[in-house]
């Protein structure tokens, strides 16, 4: 069934977002709020398969999952709280798989309250990056790299960034007896991965 053109607002016939999402919308005429015309383009517009993508008119082979078929929005109040938790600490996923179908990436918030740390924990084998919202949260690992091991605390300012690398033990702080710090963080996995720990471990020699 052809897909057609909606207002804003509106989805596609059949196709009811998951997790609070919404499709790209299109203006009506087929039309891209960008001014691009599928099939054909006046002058400055752009040509489906030329321009900057060329390759966009081939597709992988076999069916496409339905939730991978369009753009998601994800809008501020339509968070999923139904994530991994750790003690002291908020979650919220934004983009999952259970959201919008994605496969290789995890995007959501943390919330940390006032004058409270979140349990030691890793994320298994994700690569974490951390966006600092709002507040001065704290990042404190095991360094492992000397004679002995020491424990590094790393005090943030919101526009600051922060990786986490797989497996790599650590914990949230926020000092702040007032206001509670958010994050944004992607997560190279599907689904969030949390795994608590009873404290903060130095990690195993690297074999050679």
């Amino acid at each position: 069934m052809s897909e057609q053109p909606t207002s804003p607002g509106e989805t596609f016939s059949g196709e009811t977002p998951r997790g609070g999402t919404t499709p790209c919308e299109t203006s009506p005429g087929g039309t891209s709020p960008g001014g691009t015309i599928a099939g054909g383009a006046s002058s400055g517009e752009t040509v489906a398969g030329e321009g900057f993508h060329p390759h966009l008119h081939e597709r992988p082979p076999g069916p496409v999952a339905p939730l991978r078929t369009r753009l998601h929005h994800i809008r501020a109040d339509a968070l999923d709280g139904d994530t991994a938790q750790t003690g002291g600490m908020r979650r919220f996923a934004a983009v999952s798989g259970r959201a919008v179908g994605s496969e290789k990436l995890w995007m959501g918030q943390t919330h940390v309250a006032p004058s409270t740390a979140s349990s030691d924990h890793h994320h298994g084998a994700s690569e974490t990056a951390i966006y600092v919202v709002s507040g001065h949260p704290e990042f404190v690992f095991l360094d492992d790299s000397g004679a002995a091991p020491e424990e590094v605390r790393l005090r943030t300012s919101p526009g600051d960034y922060v990786f986490v690398p797989p497996y790599v033990p650590h914990r949230e702080e926020n000092p702040d007896p007032e206001g509670e710090a958010v994050v944004v963080i992607a997560r190279s996995t599907q689904e969030a991965v949390v795994v608590n720990l009873p404290g903060l471990y130095a990690l195993p020699p690297t074999p050679e």
